[in-house]
């Protein structure tokens, strides 16, 4: 779980880089930073544990650092979604670079897709506000990553395998 924090904190620190929105590109470091923090946190507590042993409050220590680690990548995600949407410039020739901004265009991609057909399929109350049930929620960054199934290391996931992890190599 350390390493997959650390992939987030990567991933969220290129979009920062890229985001053409001042707070955004503010909010996501903001995030980032607190992940790599609570990362960091977890990664002592997992390796105090282990050598101590077993015992009721190391256990929920190590439990309460894991929750704190999934909100504060959910906060990255919401924060790279803000992000996405105000707008990216365009990636260097770095590779990695290249995939995040491709993931991200996808993901656009498919909320505008969604938004569009919520808008031809509009189910409106009386009101004119749109109606809750049977809604279809909009696809969000958290959503793609859980849909992406996990990579075997054994089989390169390019033609010209790069060396070394990626930013998106791991299922976040």
């Amino acid at each position: 779980m350390v390493s997959d924090g650390q992939v987030v904190v990567k991933f969220g620190n290129i979009l920062a880089k890229h985001c053409l929105d001042q707070r955004c590109s503010t909010e996501l470091l903001r995030a980032t930073e607190h992940t790599q923090s609570v990362s960091s946190q977890l990664g002592i507590v997992a390796r105090v544990k282990a050598v101590t042993g077993e015992s009721k409050a190391s256990s929920e220590l190590l439990l309460s650092n894991v929750q704190n680690l999934i909100q504060a990548v959910q906060h990255v995600l919401r924060a790279a979604e803000a992000a996405c949407v105000k707008g990216l410039g365009q990636p260097s020739a770095d590779p990695e670079e290249k995939e995040v901004a491709a993931f991200c265009q996808q993901w656009r991609k498919n909320l505008t897709q969604h938004r569009a057909k919520e808008a031809l399929n509009s189910d409106r109350d009386e009101l004119g506000l749109r109606k809750t049930r049977g809604a279809k929620a909009e696809p969000t960054l958290m959503s793609v990553v859980q849909e992406q199934p996990p990579r075997s290391r054994n089989i390169p996931k390019h033609p010209n395998p790069r060396k070394g992890p990626t930013v998106m190599d791991r299922h976040l």
